[in-house]
């Protein structure tokens, strides 16, 4: 299981209050201030959530509680559900070179565009992003569930407007390329 850390940031108050009932937790519990803040490797944590009783500009992805005192019950219940959804999130986002594509909500994403896709361009491009090279046949195959002796000009074509789409929104002419050995995501 992947060790998850809350940071409460800024607030010694509402970190008293969770570290008195932190053996209940399935969490590490930390303390940050904004001076601390910046010395964090946060990439050094594979699942981590920061809370606040104050908004901060600076601090991104952060649970902030509004009002103190709340009930407990509740601020765990939200700190819980909080992690959860980031979990689904992670397991739903892949890294495809520069671009990130998100399977929950089927899009593609890199710098502020992102790009609608369908079911099929998504499996498409995962599946030619997790070889080296992936021949017509085996994309056949194994993204439309078509033999190898059907003549379709199914994955041509896919992968024509799936060029475009790219293309057309994040000016990428080398997504996905083509040579002797097969298709590969550049």
């Amino acid at each position: 299981m992947i060790k998850k850390t809350l940071f409460v940031y800024n607030s010694l108050s509402l970190f008293h209050i969770l570290n008195e009932i932190k053996k209940n937790f399935y969490f590490e519990l930390e303390y940050i201030d904004a001076k601390n803040y910046k010395k964090i490797n946060f990439e050094q944590y594979k699942n981590y959530l920061i809370i606040s009783t104050n908004h901060d500009e600076k601090i991104k992805n952060c649970i902030i509680i509004d009002s103190l005192p709340t009930k407990l019950i509740k601020l765990v219940e939200i700190i819980n559900l909080s992690f959860l959804k980031k979990q689904f999130k992670n397991q739903s986002e892949y890294k495809i070179r520069k671009y990130t594509l998100d399977l929950n909500s089927r899009r593609i994403y890199f710098d502020n565009k992102n790009l609608n896709l369908t079911e099929k361009e998504s499996d498409l491009i995962l599946f030619i992003n997790s070889l080296k090279r992936a021949d017509l046949n085996k994309i056949q195959k194994t993204v439309w569930g078509h033999s190898n002796e059907l003549e379709t000009h199914t994955v041509e074509t896919h992968i024509y407007r799936l060029r475009k789409k790219i293309f057309n929104t994040f000016d990428d002419h080398n997504f996905i390329k083509h040579d002797r050995d097969g298709y590969f995501i550049n």
